[in-house]
């Protein structure tokens, strides 16, 4: 009968040396995909920006055409003015939404924010 210790147990709050590298492996994974999740987390975060930028100058420039189309007629100069401010802050709403993606501001998507207020026109003159 031999006298040998049986394997002792090492108890999991202290750092077992033989295992000390396939934690180090385990961590640079687990900073990798932190890293991929993080990089995931401020593309939605950009979107999610970039969409309430545009809505909320969406939003605002129908209630100024709106605003123009219930004015009295008499009063040309706000009704085209309202439609005016209307393109102005679309068109902005789109330029910041593009920036916010790290692309130029101006380019061709521009011309989409023109498309709403020139409706807008047409409705409060017919």
């Amino acid at each position: 009968m031999s006298l040998q210790e049986p394997a002792r147990k090492v108890p999991k709050h202290l750092i077992d040396p033989a295992t000390l590298a396939d934690h180090r492996a385990l961590s640079k994974q687990r900073q990798q995909d932190r890293a991929q999740d993080l990089e995931k987390l401020a593309r939605v975060k950009q979107w999610v920006t970039s969409a309430l930028v545009v809505t909320t100058m969406f939003h605002l420039s129908v209630g100024l055409i709106i605003a123009a189309i219930f004015i009295d007629e008499d009063r040309t100069d706000a009704r085209i003015g309202l439609n005016v401010i209307a393109a102005i802050l679309l068109v902005a709403g789109i330029a910041g939404a593009r920036a916010i993606h790290g692309k130029k501001p101006v380019s061709l998507w521009l011309a989409l924010g023109l498309v709403m207020p020139a409706v807008g026109l047409f409705l409060t003159f017919r």
